[in-house]
């Protein structure tokens, strides 16, 4: 077979193959579906847009829409009237979701400013029906909290079927009428 029909044969093999290779090649979008939730620092809003900016812990800004019936834990008002009282570099959890392609606050936490504790241990069981979380501390002593809808909601499902005591997750609780309730959790890096 002569040299030129070789390359020709070539060409026609590589033009067939590359519509295959550039899919292969394209990740497909999935959207995000229910609630999700970023922890960061409160950097403004803009009460006349309702949107506010937050820095997440990758240093990235990122801006998202506030509804007018927000819930905001730790503020003394509601809804936006709760914003006006915090401070640029407020730690916050933000809980948002993605319905008409932008990203929506439907609740705040205020962990800076509101009394939120932070700790750090080991998961022995999550019971997302019930709403429990039961831990285990560096000095073995066990402990079972409280968790609000939404944490039971937001809680990764690879979290619940982690071998018992192998996951270290990071916990943002507060004393609610004498019981610790866990308004966020994370899976500790």
């Amino acid at each position: 077979m002569p040299v030129r029909r070789i390359r020709m044969l070539m060409a026609w093999v590589g033009l067939a193959l590359a519509p295959a290779a550039l899919a292969a090649q394209t990740t497909p979008v999935v959207p995000q579906t229910g609630t999700m939730a970023l922890e960061g620092t409160m950097k403004t809003f803009y009460r006349g847009v309702n949107k506010l900016v937050v820095t997440t812990v990758d240093g990235m800004d990122h801006v998202y829409q506030f509804t007018k019936d927000l819930v905001v834990h730790g503020g003394k008002e509601s809804g936006e009237k709760a914003l006006e009282g915090m401070h640029e570099g407020a730690m916050v959890v933000i809980h948002y979701t993605i319905e008409t392609g932008e990203p929506t606050v439907r609740e705040i936490d205020r962990v800076s400013d509101a009394g939120f504790e932070v700790t750090e241990a080991r998961v022995v069981r999550i019971e997302r029906g019930r709403k429990l979380i039961t831990v285990r501390f560096g000095d073995g002593r066990t402990e079972t909290f409280q968790l609000t809808e939404r944490a039971a909601a937001e809680a990764p499902a690879e979290l619940e079927t982690a071998h018992t005591g192998d996951t270290r997750v990071v916990i943002y609780f507060k004393d609610e009428k004498g019981q610790k309730v866990v308004h966020y959790f994370k899976k500790a890096s």
